[in-house]
């Protein structure tokens, strides 16, 4: 699949994703010590909503717009209150002035003495990603091939961080693609937090994927899933998921929170379905 996301913006993946990443994002700033936020695949990080892309679809009605308008127990409010913050005011449709990507997430969210390292291919995207981040000294902006970012980026000099793989799932072999720079860096940094985000079209080979990780002697995973609909391999997107490598400890109860109300929000009625899953240790 193509996953073009100015037209997906704010839906239902992206809800499910950023909720899921700036959790992980504030649990490294516990401590003091600076770290480093690292996206492979960046795009122009913050998308306009009212762009021709996203008027065509209107997908994140069914996502952020849901969420904006949800009423919220005090648990979800505690665990979202950072990404909704980072999101800014909604109007009565709950639509924000802009949707941020995971860049503009990680520019709110982060502190002074940490450092953010995008990358992005594609031209016009880190033209945009320039202009809307280039200025911020915290931040580097390099247009490589992601996962030859990946390789050059690791270990960061912090030796804390996070590094996000977010590709477009734009050719076959994505998940094998994904596998080979994770092994690779995760041998050059065996403690670093690694998020893959991927859709899901076809399980069993989501399924092949988490055999193939676990073969390269990666042992510490947490695998996380959402369901809006009846699966389906034409079609919009109605599955998403989000793998953590060396998560922090108290993700999976995290998502053991957040992913039934996610469900009871999003999906429509009785077609939905969530998914938490710990391999290895809990460190």
């Amino acid at each position: 699949m193509n996953y073009r996301h100015a037209f997906h913006a704010g839906n239902f993946a992206d809800v499910f994703k950023h909720i899921l990443l700036t959790r992980i994002l504030v649990y490294l700033m516990r401590k003091d010590q600076p770290l480093r936020f690292m996206d492979t695949h960046a795009g122009p990080g913050r998308y306009d909503l009212a762009s021709e892309e996203a008027n065509r679809t209107d997908e994140w009605r069914n996502g952020i717009a849901r969420i904006a308008n949800a009423e919220r127990p005090a648990a979800i409010d505690e665990l979202i209150a950072p990404w909704l913050e980072a999101i800014g005011p909604c109007d009565e449709e709950g639509k924000p002035q802009s949707y941020p990507g995971s860049p503009a997430l990680a520019q709110k969210l982060l502190r002074p003495q940490d450092k953010i390292a995008l990358n992005e291919l594609h031209e016009r995207d880190c033209l945009l990603l320039r202009r809307n981040f280039g200025r911020d000294n915290r931040v580097r902006i390099a247009s490589m091939d992601g996962y030859t970012a990946l390789n050059a980026w690791t270990p960061p000099v912090e030796r804390r961080g996070l590094a996000l793989i977010d590709p477009p799932f734009e050719v076959r072999d994505e998940f094998t693609r994904i596998v080979s720079a994770i092994s690779k860096a995760w041998k050059k940094w065996p403690t670093g937090c690694y998020a893959i985000w991927y859709p899901i079209k076809d399980a069993a080979q989501v399924d092949r994927f988490y055999e193939d990780l676990s073969a390269t002697g990666i042992d510490n995973v947490l695998r996380l899933e959402l369901s809006i609909d009846q699966a389906a391999h034409a079609g919009p997107l109605t599955a998403t998921g989000f793998c953590i490598v060396n998560p922090p400890f108290i993700l999976i109860d995290e998502a053991n929170t957040l992913l039934p109300w996610l469900v009871a929000v999003l999906a429509k009625q009785g077609q939905g379905s969530w998914r938490a899953t710990q391999f290895g240790d809990r460190a």
